[in-house]
C-alpha cells in the first residue's frame, strides 16, 4: 500500500461556531479561576508609564531593571557569593504601558509576556566597553541598572561607571540580563564569549511580580542613569 493523496481543509475559528454545553461546563471553573486569579491586585501605580516617556531612560524602564537587580542579587549572592554589577534588559521587551491604578497579575503578564529567565554573565570590562558603545549607537532607552552612562551629541562617552566605580578592562562584571539577550537578541553580541553564565531560572515576569507585591504604591522616576548632554 501506498499513500496516493493528502487532503486538507481549513475550519476558521469563529463566533459563529456551536460550542458544546458538556464542555463549556467541563471548562467553567478551570477559566474562572484563572480569571480571577490573573485580576488578584498587587500594588497601586500612581501614574501611567510608557517606554516612549523618555529619551534614554524611562520611569517604567529604570523600574524593570531595578526590580531585577533588587530580587536576583540576593538568589545570585547566595549561590555564588558575588554581587551582581548590573542589570541590562532590552528597550523592545516592555510590551505594554502601566496604566494608572490597580496593578494585577494581568497587568504583569500585558508587561512581560514572554518566557524569559534572567541569567546573570561574567563579563570583562572589555566587553562592558563594548556594551557602552552598543548603548551609545542604539540611541534607545534600554533599560540599565547600576551603569551610569554620559553621551554628548555626537553619541560619544563623557562618562561611564558601574557602581560609581570606574571600569576597568581587566575586571570581571556581574551582568544581570535575560537569556533572549544573553544568546545575542537584540544584536547584544558583546554577551558572548564570557567567562560564565549562571542561570537563576527566575523569569522576568515573577521577579515584576514578587517586587509589586512588596510595594503598595509604585512610582518610578526617570532620573540620569545614561542621559545626553550639549557641550
Amino acid at each position: 500500500m501506498h499513500l496516493s493523496k493528502i487532503e486538507g481543509e481549513q475550519i476558521a475559528i469563529t463566533d459563529s461556531l456551536v460550542k458544546d454545553p458538556e464542555i463549556e461546563s467541563y471548562l467553567k471553573p478551570f477559566r474562572d479561576n484563572i480569571q480571577k486569579d490573573l485580576d488578584s491586585i498587587l500594588a497601586y501605580s500612581a501614574d501611567t508609564y510608557t517606554k516612549t516617556d523618555g529619551e534614554f531612560n524611562t520611569a517604567i524602564g529604570n523600574f524593570m531593571a531595578d526590580a531585577v537587580f533588587s530580587e536576583s542579587n540576593p538568589i545570585f549572592k547566595s549561590r555564588t557569593g558575588h554581587d551582581i554589577d548590573m542589570v541590562l534588559l532590552n528597550h523592545g521587551g516592555i510590551r505594554s504601558i502601566l496604566s494608572k491604578g490597580n496593578v494585577t497579575k494581568r497587568t504583569v503578564f500585558e508587561l512581560m509576556p514572554f518566557e524569559n529567565s534572567v541569567v546573570v554573565a561574567a563579563l570583562k570590562g572589555t566587553q562592558i566597553e563594548k556594551m557602552i558603545r552598543y548603548l551609545a549607537d542604539t540611541k534607545k532607552a534600554h533599560p540599565v541598572s547600576k551603569l551610569k552612562l554620559v553621551i554628548d551629541q555626537n553619541f560619544d562617552v563623557v562618562e561611564e561607571k558601574i557602581n560609581g566605580n570606574e571600569i576597568y578592562e581587566d575586571s570581571i562584571y556581574y551582568v544581570a540580563t535575560n537569556d533572549y539577550l544573553c544568546n545575542g537578541g537584540d544584536n547584544m553580541s558583546f554577551f558572548k564569549p564570557n567567562d560564565s553564565v549562571y542561570v537563576l531560572n527566575y523569569k522576568i515576569r515573577n521577579v515584576l511580580m514578587d517586587k509589586f507585591m512588596k510595594l503598595d504604591t509604585v512610582n518610578p522616576k526617570m532620573d540620569d542613569r545614561f542621559i545626553q548632554i550639549n557641550r
